[in-house]
């Protein structure tokens, strides 16, 4: 089955396409500029089709951004630093920005005879994204066939919907993924801040998968702190 990515550029979208690739199943990634501060994970994304040979679109939601105010992705608003498990980790909700990304990418694939459309959301993302649980990805499969009825037959694939990070990072190195080659930090630095939710979430991936972790890190020992203090 022909499927269509939701690629960001970080991490686990990323390992995704590689593990779609490696069935021979990859049609293409879709990405969302829409004003991030971390606009920078696109390039990664842009590398990613680059590399297993397939196109990439790069949608300009800029503007509908501009109106989803209120996050500390979007707006001038700092990212707090710390675990995922904190209520401060809230404020980087984007509303709704799933569920308008799913229905582009619905469009798309049916557009072109790709008859799945997948994302990586993950089981550590239920916390504070209400648009990555499996409720939503459940009701919104279901309501995009109902759209797309007698017109285009497109599924939804989330593989890692009821897994973790870490799943995602044993997932990934199977296919040979290039960890280094991605992009997570909500800070859109030279570098991965190591501190913010991401961040962090990030390096305690590759500390309970096992697996080196070659990202490279402006404070690479702050997630063993907020991890600690998420679990207190």
């Amino acid at each position: 089955m022909r499927t269509l990515v939701i690629c960001s550029g970080g991490l686990d979208s990323v390992s995704l396409a590689h593990i779609i690739a490696a069935r021979g199943e990859l049609a293409g990634l879709v990405s969302f500029d829409y004003g991030q501060r971390h606009r920078k994970e696109l390039d990664f994304a842009a590398a990613c089709a680059h590399r297993l040979g397939v196109p990439h679109r790069v949608i300009d939601m800029r503007g509908i951004g501009a109106a989803l105010s209120g996050s500390a992705l979007t707006d001038d608003i700092d990212v707090p630093d710390g675990h995922y498990a904190e209520d401060t980790m809230k404020i980087t909700v984007v509303p709704n920005r799933n569920a308008i990304m799913l229905s582009i990418a619905y469009g798309i694939a049916a557009a072109t005879g790709a008859g799945t459309v997948a994302t990586a959301v993950h089981g550590g993302d239920h916390f504070i994204y209400p648009d990555c649980r499996p409720a939503f990805t459940e009701a919104f499969d279901r309501m995009q066939r109902a759209a797309l009825d007698g017109y285009a037959e497109v599924a939804l694939l989330t593989p890692f919907v009821h897994r973790s990070k870490a799943d995602i990072v044993t997932e990934g190195a199977r296919v040979a993924t290039p960890f280094a080659e991605t992009w997570s930090c909500y800070k859109g630095g030279a570098r991965h801040c190591g501190r913010c939710g991401t961040c962090v979430e990030r390096r305690e991936a590759f500390h309970l998968a096992g697996i080196p972790d070659p990202t490279d890190y402006e404070d690479a020992d702050f997630w063993i702190g907020a991890v600690e203090k998420a679990r207190a």
